[in-house]
């Protein structure tokens, strides 16, 4: 990695961690460069405008969902074992400080219209054709019901998560998390075989 590769990342890290508690909106060239311990004209060099590092911010951040997330589900078995870890997985990263950004970003971006939105909404899809994927492989290992539907459960587990981050940063439930894992278990009791 060149020093230039290494100094973005660096950058995308401070970012992504002030993004959780700002929101994406909420970052601006003069902030993040003053967190990031850089001028501004060092920062605007790695992004060119606050819309190229918003994205860039979703990406950075996506690559670590799906390393610290996705990949370590996948070395699981095929089927329910792989399911319970991409939630158990889950929970952990909504747990970080500032949350899930993902979440967050969602509620600020849901009604303005641009690239930013546009890259949110694909990771959005992405995430839930493959926790819908997942629980297919379920399927084929007999693990689940045969006319369970892989969309549905991906919908209801994304609800799940969904409540679980507005209960416990919202609303600071202590039992938010616990609830999250009940819920969990209901739905994968109702998709057994």
């Amino acid at each position: 990695m060149s020093k230039g590769e290494a100094t973005r990342e660096a950058i995308l890290d401070t970012a992504s961690r002030l993004a959780r508690s700002v929101g994406l909106g909420g970052i601006t060239i003069g902030t993040l460069a003053s967190r990031a311990e850089l001028s501004k004209s060092g920062l605007y060099a790695h992004f060119r405008s606050k819309e190229s590092l918003q994205v860039s911010i979703l990406e950075h951040t996506r690559a670590r969902f799906v390393a610290e997330v996705v990949a370590p589900a996948l070395t699981e078995p095929r089927g329910e074992p792989r399911v319970r870890a991409l939630f158990e997985n889950w929970l952990t990263w909504d747990s970080q400080p500032g949350g899930c950004l993902f979440v967050a970003a969602s509620s600020e971006l849901d009604d303005q219209p641009g690239p930013v939105r546009d890259r949110l909404v694909r990771y959005q899809q992405d995430w839930l054709d493959s926790l819908a994927e997942v629980f297919r492989t379920g399927l084929s290992e007999g693990h689940f019901l045969a006319d369970a539907d892989p969309e549905q459960f991906a919908f209801e587990v994304d609800g799940v998560m969904l409540s679980r981050h507005l209960s416990g940063r919202l609303l600071d439930d202590p039992n938010a998390v616990s609830r999250a894992r009940t819920a969990f278990e209901a739905l994968l009791d109702r998709a057994r075989a």
